[in-house]
């Protein structure tokens, strides 16, 4: 989501780096060209890291750049000597940016500390080098194993403030100009709707404690579905510890500061169970206008049995004490801010998938298809015994052959397996 230049949501494509191939080749003297095998083994792929960064404040700069490759590994060399590792990815983010994998929406990671390195992207191992393939009855092998190959994936940033305290209310009621008068941050203040059009983080400090307090920008009725900022800012809050709900108890704009509080925990509730239950004091602002009088007291009537209620003057500071005493009080009760813990582990690696299915195409070919595939190209060399006495005995360990016979695939029938195709023997 962007507003202005804030961006709060982003889709990148990441990949971790290819492993390099291992290197096919045979020491050489003068007077004997081929003197025993000595290609070494190809490098690892890059991987890809996120990492925790307390100097970004929003996730505008993937807008122009949302391509992020580790490097590949190299291609072993001759001698027994490794190729080089490829150069790791080291993509930064704002605290609190939970990442999820684009198909399936799973969660990641949630990035939530400063420094915090995240691997989400394995590199290919590098492929061995013939060196590798020798054994007592195979003195001179003439092929190498090509470096394991990972695929391309598409994250979901979406970036979550962390915050002891959240600041919500109708749109004007004085959230920023109170962020401004207990803390340093300096949100943008004027006198219309709409001015904040993205959260402003400040840390208070009233003695010795302090706590981060998040001013959302004003909620709408029908913010839940979407109306005005909507879903959109709603998920800044979703893991604040408390809420500081502002009232406007001046009616100046004729608007009832009981209903505007049920309306808004009402959007509350309808996006979030867990956002409603969150502990609630009331802040009624805008004390020293006229009319605010009577209005408190309706408020203090209908809400105060339930609710802390802290009449201020944002403006002037009047009152601002009293409400950071509330604030702490309520804090001193309830757990720290934590992280998002993924439901499992979750890291792209190269293909390590073995499963296979098997179709049969319009020219009666039966075509055998999946990571057991994969896994063959990698490892099989067409024009090498030895890696082709390999290849038929994976197909029958992995149970390649007896499929292809429930399938009704009969002796001389063709069957295609990557770039091998083969007249079946059963």
């Amino acid at each position: 989501m962007a507003t202005g230049e804030f961006t709060d949501k982003v889709k990148i494509l990441i990949k971790a780096g290819d492993g390099g191939d291992g290197m096919n080749s045979f020491k050489a003297f003068k007077g004997k060209p081929a003197c025993g095998p000595d290609g070494g083994d190809g490098g690892k792929g890059g991987d890809v890291y996120f990492v925790g960064d307390k100097d970004m404040n929003d996730l505008f700069p993937f807008r122009f750049n949302s391509r992020f490759f580790a490097d590949n590994g190299e291609v072993g060399g001759t001698n027994r000597c490794f190729g080089k590792s490829g150069k790791n990815t080291y993509i930064k983010v704002p605290l609190g940016t939970l990442v999820r994998d684009e198909e399936t929406g799973r969660l990641i990671c949630d990035v939530f500390e400063d420094g915090q390195e995240v691997l989400v992207a394995r590199g290919g191992n590098g492929g061995k080098g013939n060196v590798r393939f020798t054994t007592a009855r195979r003195h001179a092998p003439n092929f190498a194993q090509k470096g394991e190959k990972v695929k391309q994936h598409y994250v979901i940033l979406e970036m979550k403030v962390i915050a002891d305290v959240g600041f919500v209310g109708f749109p004007n009621v004085g959230k920023s100009t109170l962020l401004s008068k207990i803390s340093a941050a300096k949100p943008k203040i004027a006198n219309y709707h709409f001015t904040t059009l993205s959260p402003n983080l400040g840390v208070v400090r009233h003695y010795e404690k302090s706590f981060v307090a998040a001013d959302i920008p004003g909620l709408i009725e029908g913010a839940a579905q979407g109306a005005g900022l909507g879903h959109d800012f709603l998920r800044h809050i979703e893991r604040t510890r408390m809420l500081c709900h502002v009232l406007d108890v001046s009616g100046c704009e004729g608007r009832d500061p009981v209903e505007d509080f049920k309306k808004i925990n009402a959007e509350l509730k309808e996006y979030s169970e867990t956002l409603a239950a969150l502990p609630q004091v009331i802040v009624c602002n805008k004390c020293d206008v006229f009319g605010a009088e009577e209005n408190l007291k309706t408020v203090k009537k209908k809400l105060g049995r339930k609710y802390k209620i802290f009449p201020i003057t944002a403006v002037t500071g009047e009152g601002t004490k009293e409400l950071l005493d509330g604030i702490f009080d309520v804090l001193s009760t309830l757990p720290p801010v934590e992280r998002i813990l993924p439901d499992e582990e979750f890291e792209y690696k190269a293909n390590d998938d073995l499963s296979f299915e098997i179709y049969r195409d319009d020219d009666g070919v039966f075509v055998v298809v999946g990571g057991l595939v994969d896994m063959l190209c990698r490892n099989v060399v067409l024009n090498n015994p030895d890696s082709m006495q390999y290849f038929q005995k994976v197909l029958r360990l992995r149970g390649v052959i007896k499929e292809l016979s429930k399938m009704g695939c009969q002796e001389g029938d063709t069957v295609s397996i990557g770039e091998v195709e083969f007249d079946f023997i059963p």
